[in-house]
């Protein structure tokens, strides 16, 4: 199944992302994407982005309040101390 990973948020200032990039993870793998990434956001990706192929958000606590096929993530960068930007990211399996 594929995931598609929307920027939803930004607390602060992301010099990568903006809200409503979206980049794709294709055949549990496969990056895709259009627009520069940020490691900071595939970090906090990597440990669960094959699990939310096969499971719900709610067996990992990521689910969103209002949409429970959503998981919700944040990147690593904690704005309130760098003067950078946290990026949260809607996590959705494509086709849902």
């Amino acid at each position: 199944m594929d995931l598609i990973v929307k920027v939803c948020e930004i607390k602060g200032t992301c010099p990568v992302y903006s809200v409503g990039d979206t980049f794709k993870l294709e055949d549990g793998y496969r990056l895709v994407s259009e627009i520069p990434l940020c490691m900071h956001s595939l970090a906090a990706l990597m440990p669960y982005y094959n699990a939310l192929q096969v499971s719900e958000p709610a067996d990992w606590g990521l689910a969103g309040k209002q949409d429970k096929e959503k998981a919700y993530l944040q990147c690593l960068d904690p704005f309130a101390y760098t003067g950078g930007g946290t990026v949260v990211l809607e996590v959705s399996r494509a086709g849902d």
